[in-house]
């Protein structure tokens, strides 16, 4: 299995606009059947450090995040998300 993880800042980190991109994310949930399982929350911690959402997926394989990267459903997300997010940071491993 591999988790890809990825933690975003918001150009306009307002509650709405976190909530916005969380449900974004949610929408792939059911319609690509490569996710094994997808998460999506808002960072609550809220230090100045902190991202403000955090996305978890998790695949069968690395094969199979690669072919998730470019699958129709999520390329109109990752347009939304270059609209919004002002940096990211993201970790994939196996288990």
């Amino acid at each position: 299995m591999v988790k890809h993880i990825v933690m975003y800042k918001l150009k306009e980190p307002t509650e709405i606009n976190k909530q916005a991109l969380k449900e974004k994310f949610l929408s792939m949930k059911g319609k690509i059947d490569l996710l094994v399982d997808i998460q999506s929350g808002v960072d609550e911690i809220k230090s100045d450090r902190s991202f403000d959402v955090v996305l978890v997926c998790e695949f069968k394989s690395m094969d199979d995040l690669e072919k998730y990267r470019v699958h129709p459903v999520h390329l109109p997300v990752m347009e939304y998300v270059k609209s919004v997010v002002e940096k990211s940071h993201s970790v994939d491993y196996e288990y």
